[in-house]
């Protein structure tokens, strides 16, 4: 790992709760722990940018995913519409779910192929999101997966039981 920490990177992420529903203690842990991990490591590009680091601020308006991106001479807001990703979301949280329950009950190999589909829809969700922030931000892999998990963590409900 290099000494020096890149400036193309985020160093905030802040989630206008007034956009979203009213979340569990458990869907706002999860909220919490998806931004811990992106800020750990990432790197995050904004086009026409000279360098950052940035803040990013993200709530939902209409359907739509709303990044405002501030940093040193720099702010904008891209919007994304988050139609593109409710299928894969909707299959990820399903196998997810299916995953948590094998865990407890099914075989190791039953395990292993329920955890190599849910990698593979968080592989798909990181490619999508990388598409649509294509000439707005760049990111790496990791960086895309990590927004991804936000994305999904954004859009988990509380449950109710």
């Amino acid at each position: 790992m290099p000494d020096t920490v890149s400036p193309q990177r985020l160093q905030s992420v802040e989630i206008d709760e007034t956009s979203l529903a009213a979340a569990s203690r458990d869907v706002e842990h999860e909220r919490q722990v998806a931004i811990f991990d992106l800020l750990e490591e990432n790197l995050f590009a904004p086009e026409g940018a000279a360098g950052g680091p940035y803040d990013l601020r993200l709530s939902l308006v209409e359907g739509r995913l709303v990044m405002d991106i501030t940093g040193p001479d720099y702010a904008r807001r891209h919007m994304l519409s988050l139609s593109p990703f409710r299928t894969i979301v909707r299959d990820y949280f399903m196998i997810c779910e299916s995953y948590f329950t094998a865990i407890r009950q099914s075989t190791p190999s039953q395990i292993e192929a329920l955890d190599m589909g849910r990698r593979g829809l968080h592989d798909e969700g990181s490619r999508l999101l990388r598409e649509r922030l294509s000439g707005k931000v760049e990111t790496d892999h990791d960086t895309a997966r990590r927004l991804f998990t936000l994305i999904c963590a954004l859009h988990r409900r509380p449950t109710t039981t």
